[in-house]
């Protein structure tokens, strides 16, 4: 068992402006909201600093622009453990903006603007290699060009390192090499968009891993909030429950579950074992406020791991 897993993350680095609110509002409305902050997020950002929290020895692969945030989001990064050797600043760029809403429920609307994220290339993954080559885990997202995370699979396969991809956001199509990572992990509504199958019911995501395992996929975890999370491999399938609790703010608890998925996976435990980590992770982020800082470290998952028996 690897004792500090080596996890390279490519993927986006985002400033996220979060309003909460009573409730999300519907078209054409406008409503009083009752707060705003500033908080580090971007989903790559977001599964770097969950796995390293989880236990990790996380290398950031990504950019940033050069604006106001920029300095900040990469010191946020390093302050959480990340290793942002590979995190380049690009000239007359904005860094990844996101607005986020939350309401009282913890659901939340998001609106994303690449910025600087839209600019990371191939190119940038082959100055990276030798990164993802020693890598044990490579997770990716999709809020970065697709090309570029075809290319890091690419690497990721030929060296053989274990990739997991976070298929948000969903795209109407994804490519037959996409399908084809280690373990592809979407959430309800992403498996919806993948697949034409509305998932809300445990036999729907069954349904709907299924179809994602006719195209390629050979093992599927969706990620269905308060249920737990669906595998869907070639020995069938099994639900690993969810931990209760009451939720803030889900905005990060996919980002936090997959992040500590991989590193839990990367020290060498079985994947089912990793799965039910993960889940207590993405009960913690889901507990609390904010994406980044709202991601639990080991000690506190294992506790939760531990009281819930």
């Amino acid at each position: 068992m690897t004792p500090s897993p080596k996890i390279a993350v490519l993927g986006s680095i985002n400033m996220d402006l979060v309003i909460r609110c009573e409730k999300l509002p519907v078209p054409g409305e406008t409503i009083l909201a009752g707060s705003s902050s500033k908080i580090s997020g971007g989903k790559g950002a977001n599964q770097a600093v969950a796995a390293a929290r989880a236990g990790g020895q996380v290398t950031m692969i990504g950019r940033v622009g050069d604006d106001a945030f920029a300095e900040r989001l990469v010191a946020n990064l390093k302050n959480e453990g990340v290793d942002c050797s590979q995190v380049q600043f690009t000239e007359d760029c904005s860094s990844g903006l996101a607005i986020v809403a939350v309401e009282e429920s913890g659901q939340n609307s998001i609106m994303v603007v690449p910025g600087s994220n839209g600019k990371l290339t191939a190119e940038d993954v082959g100055k990276a290699r030798s990164v993802i080559e020693s890598s044990d885990v490579l997770l990716l997202q999709l809020e970065v060009p697709l090309n570029t995370v075809r290319e890091a699979i690419r690497v990721a396969k030929q060296a053989g390192v274990k990739v997991i991809l976070d298929p948000a956001p969903a795209p109407k199509t994804l490519p037959e090499e996409f399908l084809q990572v280690d373990l592809l992990c979407p959430n309800e509504s992403e498996a919806k968009a993948l697949t034409g199958i509305s998932v809300q019911m445990v036999e729907e995501a069954i349904q709907a891993a299924n179809v994602l395992r006719t195209k390629g996929a050979a093992t599927v975890i969706i990620t269905m909030g308060k249920q737990g999370a669906l595998l869907v491999d070639r020995n069938g399938h099994q639900m690993i429950p969810a931990f209760p609790v009451k939720a803030k703010d889900t905005t990060a608890a996919g980002d936090a579950f997959a992040g500590a998925l991989g590193a839990y996976w990367a020290m060498g435990n079985p994947l089912k074992e990793a799965i039910r980590f993960a889940n207590a992770a993405g009960a913690i982020a889901a507990s609390r406020f904010g994406a980044q800082p709202c991601m639990g470290d080991l000690e506190e998952i294992t506790n939760l791991l531990s009281e819930m028996g």
